[in-house]
């Protein structure tokens, strides 16, 4: 499962999603060269976005293929990157196990 997170730059968590996205054939064979945000996360590592790479991610979101993500971590991740993008000096974080 992979978590996401809205952290300062000290590293205080300011907002906590409520649903992870599980890591599956999906995710894992995305193509990089499409999903350059996405397409890099790793199941057993931490990987944290600043706001220009935030505007990037979101706009992966809307062209993800169906069934890899969920439609409810779909809405947080675009609610938790604009969290981002409106704040200063915030960071998107993605938990791996």
């Amino acid at each position: 499962m992979i978590n996401l997170q809205v952290r300062s730059e000290d590293g205080t968590i300011a907002v906590r999603a409520r649903h992870g996205v599980v890591w599956g054939p999906e995710l894992a064979h995305l193509d990089q060269s499409v999903f350059p945000m996405l397409g890099h996360l790793l199941p057993y590592a931490d990987t944290v976005f600043n706001s220009r790479q935030v505007t990037t991610l979101l706009a992966e979101v809307p062209r993800l293929p169906p069934g890899v993500v969920t439609d409810e971590f779909s809405r947080e991740l675009l609610d938790l990157g604009r969290t981002v993008l409106d704040g200063q000096h915030l960071y998107l974080w993605f938990l791996g196990d």
